[in-house]
C-alpha cells in the first residue's frame, strides 16, 4: 500500500495519505497497515479504535490529551464529511510548544493525520453527519485524560467561522487553558 506522506512544520506529526483505487463501483481504500505506516515511521501497535459520529457541523470536539503512563498517539482520519483537525505540541521544551498545526480531513481528500505522543488533539466539523475513525496507541484510561481550552487566546488557533458558538460538551467549555496545566511531557 504504497502512503503519500507530508511532514508538517511541528516535527513528529504527519498528514498521510492511502492509495485510493476507484472503478465503476466506488473504491476501495487500505487506511492501515502495520507495514505500510510502520515504513513512513509510524511504528506504534494500536490497541483501540475509536468511531465517533457527529450529526451537525461547527461541534468542537478537544483539545484532549492522555498523561503519561497512558500518553496516546492517534491516526485519524474521516470515514464521512469532513473536519478540521488540530494537532498541539504540549511537550514541554520543545522548540514548537504551544503552536499547532491544523489539517482538514474529509471522505474526498482520504487523507490522515499521525500525531504522536505530546500532543493535545481536537477538531471541529465542517459538514453534518461527520464520522471520525482513529486508532489510539494506549487504551482510554480517564484519570489521565487532560482537555485544554479550544478557544486558549495563547494558542490563537483559527477555528472555522461557521455562523454562531461551537457546540461543545461540558467538559470541552470549562477546560483550563494551557499555561494552567501541570508539565506531563518534557523533550
Amino acid at each position: 500500500m504504497p502512503l503519500d506522506t507530508t511532514p508538517l512544520d511541528i516535527p513528529g506529526l504527519l498528514v498521510l495519505r492511502p492509495e485510493r483505487h476507484e472503478d465503476a463501483r466506488g473504491s476501495f481504500t487500505e487506511i492501515f497497515t502495520r507495514k505500510g505506516h510502520a515504513e513512513v515511521g509510524i511504528d506504534h501497535v494500536f490497541v483501540q479504535d475509536n468511531l465517533v459520529h457527529t450529526h451537525q457541523s461547527n461541534v468542537i470536539r478537544g483539545l484532549h490529551y492522555q498523561a503519561p503512563p497512558h500518553a496516546q498517539g492517534k491516526l485519524v482520519c474521516v470515514i464521512r464529511g469532513a473536519i478540521l483537525d488540530v494537532a498541539l505540541d504540549i511537550r514541554h521544551g520543545s522548540p514548537t510548544f504551544g503552536r499547532h498545526a491544523a489539517v482538514e480531513l474529509s471522505d474526498a481528500n482520504g487523507r490522515q493525520l499521525w500525531i504522536p505522543p505530546g500532543f493535545a488533539h481536537g477538531y471541529c466539523t465542517l459538514e453534518p453527519d461527520t464520522v471520525v475513525l482513529y486508532k489510539v496507541t494506549a487504551a482510554y484510561a480517564p484519570r489521565s485524560e487532560h482537555t485544554i481550552a479550544w478557544n486558549d487566546p495563547d494558542l490563537a488557533i483559527d477555528w472555522p467561522a461557521m455562523g454562531g458558538s461551537p457546540t461543545l460538551s461540558e467538559r470541552d467549555a470549562r477546560a483550563p487553558r494551557l499555561k494552567d496545566l501541570p508539565v506531563h511531557f518534557t523533550i
